[in-house]
């Protein structure tokens, strides 16, 4: 689904501000004095863990102190009391650290170097950093540079150019990067997305009906249901900005596969995909993928397994913004006490699939 960022919160790595908007959904305490949020519609700014409803994403500013929000014309909340959050010793490093990175992007410090001004061993810092910020000092300048490079592409210099900009060795090591990051080549990255061609297939499978769409390199999105107009304008809303068109047969092996695999789980699935994320996302759909067939782990098994055992809530909401259905497997995850949670294609598409793959674990 589209995700609208106001302006305010154009200057923060890409990574961060998906990071800032989890650690609102989930309430994290750990993120308090790191920021402040401020909500468009109420005028009143709060800190991440404010137990207030969530605004929506378009109407939220970010600020990284109280005292921003108020030049701004916001008030702080009387629930959450920002202004008086001083921020944890862990928020406090993580902030000196980012701080140090950002003065210069392009000269990454040695872990060891952060490390000594952190007092904590280089193993330390790197295990504290990625828990709070969901990725490593390098990945943090990582996403810097990034910005930088999106920004000069927006300002309409060409490739090149913006390579050299922001300083990076080479063009194999920038498309390795955006790969990784931007999710696409830059040259699509330039035109808002509109270079990026998905191609999609709806048929019928045991579960209903299924949309399979993908680029050259992999799936975009594998989704279930019963109105074909409905998955169509789905995937229309998931990537509002690509060329997509549908086609009779599509990319078939990959077709074949899903429904194959639908029909009987004991057909194995492993298909390249082409989907774009956080880190944080990424991790929690590398983890699903590792779940065993006829398996399933809670949220917060997952949440351990990449490192961030208080990220439960973060999780769910990975597992509940997953495109690519069946491919990723979150149908997989269940609650703590055994009770089915929440799927995005029905609890009885959930529950039959879960009950497929414990059958054909047991056939074997």
């Amino acid at each position: 689904m589209a995700t609208h960022f106001n302006p305010a919160m154009r200057d923060l790595p890409t990574l961060t501000r998906k990071q800032y908007l989890a650690a609102i959904a989930s309430h994290d305490a750990q993120m308090d004095g790191a920021f402040v949020y401020a909500v468009r519609s109420t005028g009143i700014y709060c800190r991440p863990s404010c137990p207030s409803r969530r605004p929506r994403e378009n109407h939220i500013l970010f600020f990284s102190k109280p005292d921003e929000a108020e030049q701004a014309g916001f008030r702080a909340c009387r629930r959450c009391h920002p202004k008086e959050v001083r921020g944890s010793r862990k928020t406090q490093m993580v902030g000196k650290v980012c701080k140090e990175i950002e003065s210069d992007p392009d000269k990454l410090p040695s872990l060891k170097n952060l490390a000594e001004l952190t007092g904590l061993s280089p193993t330390h810092l790197q295990r504290t950093f990625r828990e709070a910020m969901g990725i490593t000092p390098r990945q943090y300048a990582d996403a810097l540079r990034m910005t930088r490079f999106k920004s000069e592409l927006r300002k309409g210099s060409d490739v090149t150019t913006a390579l050299h900009e922001v300083s990076y060795g080479s063009a194999s090591r920038l498309y390795e990067k955006s790969d990784a990051q931007l999710g696409m080549t830059p040259a699509t990255y330039r035109k808002g997305g509109q270079g990026m061609n998905i191609s999609y297939t709806i048929a019928d499978s045991s579960m209903g009906r299924v949309l399979v769409a993908g680029t050259e390199r992999g799936i975009s999105a594998v989704y279930l249901g019963d109105k074909d107009a409905e998955l169509s304008a789905a995937l229309h809303e998931e990537y509002p900005q690509a060329e997509i068109h549908p086609v009779a047969e599509g990319r078939s092996k990959w077709v074949r596969a899903i429904i194959a695999h639908l029909d009987k789980s004991s057909v194995p699935l492993d298909l390249p995909t082409d989907v774009t994320g956080t880190a944080f996302q990424r991790r929690v759909w590398q983890a699903l993928r590792e779940i065993p067939l006829g398996a399933t782990r809670t949220y917060s098994d997952v949440a351990r397994a990449i490192g961030q055992p208080t990220a439960i809530r973060a999780v769910g909401h990975a597992c509940a913004t997953n495109p690519a259905a069946i491919v990723v497997p979150c149908h997989r995850v269940i609650r703590s006490d055994g009770t089915m949670g929440g799927y995005r294609w029905g609890l009885d598409r959930k529950k039959s699939l879960l009950e497929k793959e414990r059958r054909s674990v047991k056939a074997k």
